[in-house]
């Protein structure tokens, strides 16, 4: 497996932005599936947004979509998630997954490498 360190969380007013890193060890994340996982306590896992191998093909919960953004460099082993025009329901932990698959997965049962997350605050 790979092991995965969320970065780039904290406190930001509704309106703005942050940009959540993704650093992974152990193994090259060109082979992974790539994704964005949040929750808040008491709910499930829920995805936000999901990258494949090469980056061609990228998928967006329809909660964040046109305001977040996945993107990954596979040459520094690192994933990200750019978030934009943030709202107080965005307020989650943020997880980073990897998934040994080819295809975009949205369930968390698919993805077998998670990150410790990163508390994401959206104050109104």
């Amino acid at each position: 497996q790979v092991q995965l360190v969320e970065s780039g969380g904290g406190l930001v007013q509704a309106g703005g932005s942050l940009r959540l890193s993704c650093a992974a060890s152990g193994r090259a994340i060109s082979v992974y599936v790539m994704a964005w996982f949040r929750q808040v306590p008491g709910n499930e896992r829920e995805f936000v947004a999901a990258i494949t191998r090469s980056g061609g093909t990228i998928y967006y919960a329809d909660s964040v979509k046109g305001r977040f953004i996945i993107s990954r460099d596979n040459a520094k082993n690192t994933v990200y998630l750019q978030m934009n025009s943030l709202k107080p329901e965005d307020t989650a932990v943020y997880y980073c997954a990897a998934g040994p698959t080819i295809g975009i997965m949205t369930s968390a049962g698919k993805y077998d490498s998670w990150g410790q997350g990163t508390q994401v605050t959206v104050s109104s």
